[in-house]
């Protein structure tokens, strides 16, 4: 039986090959069927053995960016909290990059920073930061501009004027994010009683006097109307004959909360010095001397209508909020002030700054995030820092919500498009407020050089310059043009240690 099995299968291999050999070619029929067959299951057998080798790769490139909180506002419970909220919101969209918030308390800020970059270690971003906490280490800070141009990045989201602030001899340093512009804020009731028009509305415009006489509305402009401002205790102003100094009620004039740099950058903006390392030289503004001696014979002089140290910081005068206290008819700061006018009533308003020598000169305090030149990752760090300047870092950091009104910083953002919502905000805030559109022209004005510039020996040169202010502020009887020429020389060996 075995046999004949064998013989079968045999007989079956013999007749198949005289029908292959005897019948016509059938390889086109045939390799058709092996194509369709075999090269699908080649393709099928590769693609699950790549697979898994490419997704360890992917996990191991995620890349840690720092941010530093201290060196400005951002420390409070509160304001961590929706720092942290940011943080969440972009990792949770963002596999490539791992965002760490780091916050250390305001008074240690700065040696910590100074540690960590003498380290090598310092963190890729930091911020918010104004110009001076900036300027304390000046050169730390990456010049954006490759980034800027590798990324196309949209400028014209910004006012110009804002975005050329940070151009530096270093580059384009920051983009603006937190903005506090300049303003006059004013008493009405304070002019009504004097019988004065209100100062201009618009940056620009004359002072129109009673009667209709339009002049210039430049410092020497304020000075005169201060005057006429200005009330002691039986009514009389310096212009009249037994006014009683001693016993003044109201000020025409005070520069809230200002130092000598920002009270000389009112006047015009500048640089404190020239030359080079080892070789500085002073080279104070003529505007800062000129304003530092009105300062001083506004406070001292024959004809007074601003408040000395003393009176100002008396609980009368709401212990150096004076315009507060509602003892100034005018006041010039920035925007952030409206933090501190609860008790200034509600008739005030604000209006334009004043010109000098018929230029007209701006102030503005501005907070940004600056990345560090030393970062390893500075186009990951970048890219932070342009969530963290738009929208999404912008409304919950400067708009907020019902729970949080203002967000954890409360500014005007630099950002044009959300400016309408915080002035909806402070418009709900304070009602009887009506110019606050003063503000956006104001944008058009920053201080260039800022008041808080760097100079050489930067932390020692500005306290020389802010015991000098309290000096003019506090004893009438020096020698102004002395004590100017002892600032000078300080200044000078300060610059070159």
């Amino acid at each position: 039986m075995r046999k004949s099995i064998l013989f079968f299968v045999s007989l079956l291999v013999a007749l198949s090959l005289v029908l292959a050999a005897c019948g016509p070619a059938a390889a086109p029929v045939e390799e058709p069927a092996e194509e369709a067959v075999e090269e699908p299951a080649e393709e099928a057998a590769e693609e699950p053995a790549e697979e898994p080798a490419e997704e360890p790769a992917v996990e191991a490139e995620v890349v840690e960016i720092r941010w530093f909180v201290g060196l400005g506002t951002g420390t409070d419970p509160v304001q961590v909290e929706i720092q942290q909220a940011v943080v969440d919101a972009f990792n949770e969209t963002h596999d490539d990059i791992e965002l760490v918030l780091e916050v250390v308390p305001y008074d240690a800020a700065r040696d910590t920073l100074s540690t960590q970059i003498a380290a090598g270690n310092g963190p890729d971003i930091v911020g918010p930061v104004g110009i001076g906490g900036s300027n304390f280490f000046y050169g730390q800070w990456l010049d954006l501009t490759p980034l800027l141009d590798a990324t196309r990045f949209d400028t014209s989201v910004f006012n110009e004027a804002l975005v050329e602030f940070y151009q530096t001899e270093e580059g384009q340093v920051g983009l603006p994010f937190a903005v506090f512009p300049t303003a006059l804020y004013y008493q009405k009731g304070a002019f009504d009683e004097a019988g004065l028009n209100y100062p201009p509305a618009n940056i620009g415009d004359p002072y129109v006097w009673p009667d209709g006489t339009e002049v210039e509305w430049s410092w020497e402009t304020l000075t005169e109307v201060a005057k006429q401002l200005t009330v002691d205790v039986n009514g009389l102003t310096p212009l009249d004959d037994g006014f009683d100094r001693d016993n003044i009620i109201q000020t025409g004039y005070h520069p809230q909360w200002s130092g000598p740099a920002v009270v000389g950058t009112f006047w015009e903006p500048g640089l404190t010095y020239e030359g080079e390392e080892g070789a500085y030289t002073v080279a104070l503004p003529d505007a800062w001397k000129a304003a530092w001696r009105w300062w001083f014979d506004g406070m001292w002089g024959d004809e007074p209508f601003i408040a000395d140290g003393a009176l100002a910081g008396s609980p009368e005068y709401g212990g150096g909020n004076v315009f507060n206290s509602g003892k100034a008819a005018m006041a010039q700061t920035q925007l952030w002030y409206t933090c501190c006018v609860a008790d200034a009533g509600e008739n005030w308003d604000v209006a334009a700054f004043p010109s000098y020598n018929g230029v007209i000169h701006g102030r503005m305090d501005a907070d940004t995030f600056r990345i560090w030149k030393g970062t390893p990752h500075p186009e990951e760090a970048f890219e932070v820092l342009t969530y963290l300047i738009g929208p999404e870092g912008v409304v919950p950091l400067m708009i907020g919500d019902e729970a949080n009104p203002g967000g954890a910083y409360g500014a005007f953002p630099a950002l044009t498009e959300l400016q309408p919502l915080f002035i909806d905000a402070k418009s709900a805030q304070y009602p009887f407020v009506e110019n606050w559109d003063l503000f956006l022209q104001a944008l058009d004005y920053p201080d260039v050089p800022s008041a808080e510039a760097w100079m050489p020996n930067i932390n020692e040169a500005w306290n020389r310059i802010e015991t000098f202010g309290n000096l003019i502020q506090n004893d009438g009887s020096i020698d102004f043009d002395a004590e100017l020429a002892t600032l000078e020389a300080d200044l000078e060996v300060i610059f070159n240690k």
